[in-house]
């Protein structure tokens, strides 16, 4: 394996700093203790490298060595195999680990990221599409909600899958879409309370602050 460089965005507008999904990776990498350096691409002009790494000129994408890998869920699965600190050594653990890895993105972040969108757009009409996105979100975090009642972290002990799972319920918890559901909010909570995350979040802030 070679340097691990995480490739993100020069600036962003304000209101997305702070959940620009470079977050997770720096997460991750923080948990881990994985050396690494920032490297930025620019938001503007999006150039023939960029989509060549990130197909559709989107952040983060990762370079390992000669490797480069892009999407978040991806590149935390390939950061858990680098370090046990992110995914446990037994099959029964990577098993859970890999659940609730595509479980975030395919069960709950499916039905959170839609909702999000409306929200942030300050449509506040109450049409029939917002009506199915809210239902949809409820219903996610309804079934959600009695997993985290019963247990710290998903996999029992903390993993990639609870840096992707807590970034998901993160935004829905920024709009106030936790309410109603206390187990999900004080895991958020919990796992934003980590020094990894306080830092990860710390780095992206002054990131894009610098250039302004």
């Amino acid at each position: 394996m070679g340097e691990l460089v995480l490739n993100t965005f020069d600036w962003v507008p304000e209101i997305p700093r702070g959940y620009v999904r470079d977050i997770r990776v720096r997460w991750a990498l923080e948990e881990a203790g994985l050396p690494y350096r920032v490297r930025s691409v620019p938001f503007r002009d999006r150039n023939a490298e960029h989509f060549l790494h990130q197909p559709f000129g989107q952040v983060p994408w990762l370079t390992d060595g000669d490797l480069s890998i892009f999407e978040s869920g991806a590149i935390l699965l390939h950061l858990g195999n680098r370090s046990g600190a992110l995914m446990p050594a037994d099959p029964r653990g990577r098993c859970e680990v890999l659940e609730w890895l595509f479980a975030a993105l395919n069960s709950v972040e499916a039905a959170s990221l839609p909702w999000s969108i409306l929200i942030f757009s300050g449509d506040t009409s109450y049409t029939p599409g917002r009506k199915s996105l809210d239902e949809f979100l409820k219903a996610r975090l309804k079934h959600m909600e009695p997993v985290l009642a019963g247990r710290e972290w998903l996999a029992w002990t903390f993993s990639v899958a609870d840096i992707l799972m807590a970034d998901v319920l993160r935004l829905v918890d920024r709009f106030d879409g936790l309410a109603g559901h206390p187990a999900c909010r004080d895991y958020v909570a919990r796992a934003t309370a980590r020094p990894s995350f306080v830092k990860a979040h710390a780095d992206q802030m002054a990131h894009f602050a610098a250039a302004d």
